[in-house]
């Protein structure tokens, strides 16, 4: 089968919700990007469903009450606000972001970080540089910082000074910053999976979606930059690599346009290994699972040939 049907295939496993060819719209560090419940900047209510104009400015204070709200940081990195939560965004430079969680709890999804990016979360006790991709959650209540996947350090003390030396916290490892704060300790992660955590993910799967739908349509486009696309529908933003596939903490792919069109293997959202729900795009002779899976045919079950020969620190 002709590449270019093999993309509309896929494309159209994404149940269709995502617009056909959308350009890039600007989306810098603290731009809104789906709202649920009731959510406010400066005390102005926020519409609840996706967002593309609204951004936390420098010194802004985002707030929930029922609800919660995710904003996009730089390429890659998500931030998720639980309910009754209240984080500031202190700097969204792209080589500075800063956010300090004041109240709630608050998680950040790392599938991309530069060298030069430093991403601080500030809390009443201390301070957190996220240093690898991974999954980060923090709570304010006790100024704690629990490391799902990936390395953090973490400057203890509520008076930032650089010549606090930082505590290393790597995957499933929790340290608790109102206390000594001296040694993490090993928490359960899968009794850590709280109501923002499952909604994270459930977000990251809408969002894992809208990309394999957009880098498909962008595979082998001479118009294609890495950064935010806007998906729109139940999506808002999402994001597209400048090349490869990077698998976020909860399993899910964001594949580069450029790596689509070199026939790379498509990993599954759902039931199967391979294929949107099952199924296996490879670059010598796999196939695209169907829509549903297995089977031989069209859009609700079926395998299509392959089409590509065969079948640091502080402030």
């Amino acid at each position: 089968m002709p590449r270019s049907k093999v993309l509309a295939l896929l494309s159209l496993a994404t149940l269709s919700a995502v617009a056909f060819a959308q350009n890039t719209v600007s989306a810098r560090p603290g731009t809104l990007n789906y709202v649920e419940g009731q959510a406010s900047i400066e005390g102005r209510q926020l519409t609840s469903g996706s967002n593309s104009n609204t951004s936390l400015q420098s010194g802004e204070t985002l707030s929930t009450s029922n609800g919660k709200a995710e904003v996009l940081l730089t390429p890659g990195i998500f931030l998720r606000v639980g309910a009754n939560s209240t984080v500031k965004m202190v700097s969204p430079n792209l080589t500075q972001t800063e956010i300090r969680l004041e109240q709630g709890r608050a998680n950040v999804e790392v599938d991309q970080i530069y060298q030069q990016n430093r991403i601080l979360i500030d809390l009443p006790n201390g301070q957190t540089q996220i240093m690898k991709k991974g999954l980060y959650a923090f709570d304010a209540g006790n100024s704690s910082v629990s490391v799902f996947d990936g390395q953090a350090n973490v400057y203890p003390g509520s008076d930032l000074q650089a010549d606090v030396k930082p505590i290393e916290v790597k995957g499933s490892r929790q340290l608790i910053l109102t206390g000594d704060a001296e040694k993490p300790q090993r928490f359960n992660k899968d009794q850590a999976q709280d109501d923002l955590y499952k909604w994270g993910s459930l977000r990251s799967q809408y969002l894992g979606e809208a990309n394999l739908s957009l880098a498909s349509e962008y595979a082998g486009s001479s118009g294609f930059y890495p950064g935010w696309y806007w998906a729109g529908g139940p999506y808002g933003y999402t994001w597209l690599p400048g090349n490869g596939l990077f698998r976020n903490p909860y399993g899910y792919g964001f594949y580069s346009p450029y790596y689509v069109y070199g026939g790379g293997p498509i990993y599954g959202y759902g039931r199967g290994f391979y294929g949107y729900r099952g199924g296996y795009y490879g670059y010598r002779g796999g196939y695209v699972g169907g829509y549903r899976g297995g089977g031989v045919g069209g859009f609700r079950g079926g395998a299509v040939g392959g089409s590509v020969r065969g079948g640091g620190g502080r402030r």
